[in-house]
């Protein structure tokens, strides 16, 4: 998602947030995108990857849902969270997690901490997660008692930025270049405390570089928070994710958010914490967790399901093949992303307009692909995203790419 850079020492929320402006300059791309009926779709899930549009609609392969390993529709998963429901008597309990919480949803947590080698809390969604995290980032109850300066990449994902406002009304804010390492380590000698808000693997392609975040964390003391909602359950031993590929201990100067609602094929979010004094904090002070209910029971009977999934030798072959689908479509249809172990990528069309119409043409060959433009990214790198997964067929890649190719070939013909 992209943002709008700026800088805070502190007391300067409305630095950091310009929706009047945003709205005025996103809308017309909307407004093509509804009109041309790519966006807002109900639709029923079919087998694989293919969902019907409208009760008697055509029939169309989906290359935008995030269930990178085609975990969302398993008949494990499914019938886990069914069970949970009926064995509760209950879906949903009004309650702050502060005074009574499902006995299940303590399993739960407890199997995904030994999963995951972490103390995991769990949340309704990542959203949810990053808005209980970073208030506390900032009150520098993290960092020693020190409040840090909070460094965001410039794409860190919407619910990451959203948040900038309330960061800067504790401590001070500054926003970066992507993946900007030089200027982050500038920072880091410049300040006494840094802590760095970044996406693991980014919404719209390619990844944080992990191991050299790392190397300026043993330097400096940097501390890390990683949402990695788009890279838990593709990698890793037991899906740990693309974060984590270099953290085999969390430690106290990094907290991972991730998605059990992506590649987890289940639904909620959690946080990653590496102390028991910070899980401590975030039970009695995240928002979330004060002042709002925990996920339902059929998310907690799903994730569990999830949880029995990823300690098996079908996680791994359910990674194999996600690996195997991105080699193909990379060789069919290479792109400016090209992040051989992250399952999203972009085709870059440059207009906001082209990359709606190009989404409208691929629907109507029987291709869902997302039109990404203004906000989600920034002016001029409008274009189409591509969300691959373990269970898309050989066949549906190359159908996808040669349709690809030739839009673009006709769409250039008719600009020279």
């Amino acid at each position: 998602m992209a943002v709008i850079p700026g800088s805070s020492t502190g007391g300067g929320p409305t630095h950091f947030r310009n929706t009047a402006a945003m709205i005025n300059a996103a809308a017309p791309n909307f407004e093509a995108a509804h009109y041309q009926g790519i966006m807002a779709i109900y639709a029923t899930p079919l087998s694989a990857r293919n969902v019907q549009l409208g009760p008697d609609g055509p029939k169309v392969v989906d290359f935008v849902r995030c269930s990178y390993l085609g975990l969302d529709n398993h008949p494990d998963i499914v019938a886990g969270a069914i069970k949970a429901v009926q064995d509760s008597g209950t879906l949903h309990w009004s309650c702050a997690r502060t005074r009574l919480n499902f006995g299940i949803l303590g399993e739960l947590e407890d199997n995904l901490s030994d999963l995951f080698r972490a103390r995991v809390l769990t949340f309704t969604t990542v959203l949810a997660a990053n808005m209980s995290a970073l208030p506390l980032l900032a009150s520098g109850h993290l960092t020693g008692g020190h409040k840090p300066l909070v460094v965001f990449d410039r794409l860190a994902h919407a619910t990451l930025a959203h948040h900038k406002a309330a960061v800067a009304a504790e401590t001070g804010v500054e926003t970066i270049r992507h993946n900007d390492l030089t200027a982050l380590e500038a920072l880091c000698r410049s300040h006494k405390t840094v802590a760095y808000v970044c996406d693991g693997a980014y919404s719209m392609g390619g990844g944080a570089p992990i191991a050299e975040l790392r190397m300026l964390q043993q330097k400096y003391g940097l501390f890390l928070y990683i949402d990695d909602a788009h890279g838990i359950s593709i990698l890793g031993e037991n899906g740990a994710g693309f974060a984590r590929s270099v953290f085999n201990e969390i430690g106290e100067r990094t907290i991972v958010a991730a998605s059990l609602g992506k590649g987890f094929g289940a639904s909620g979010g959690i946080l990653m914490l590496g102390s028991a004094a910070q899980e401590l904090l975030f039970r009695r002070f995240a928002i979330a967790h004060a002042f709002s209910a925990s996920m339902n029971t059929a998310a907690i009977g799903a994730a569990k399901a999830s949880a029995r999934i990823h300690r098996t030798k079908e996680l791994v072959d359910r990674q194999g093949a996600l690996r195997r689908n991105l080699e193909l479509l990379d060789r069919l249809l290479p792109s400016h992303v090209m992040t051989k172990e992250l399952p999203i990528r972009t085709i870059r069309l440059g207009d906001e307009l082209l990359s709606v119409a190009a989404a409208r043409e691929l629907l109507q060959l029987g291709f869902y692909t997302s039109a990404i433009f203004f906000p989600t990214v920034p002016r001029g790198e409008a274009g189409l995203r591509i969300c691959l997964t373990a269970s898309h067929t050989e066949r549906q890649i190359t159908e996808l790419a040669a349709a690809i190719s030739r839009m673009k070939e006709e769409f250039r013909q008719t600009t020279v």
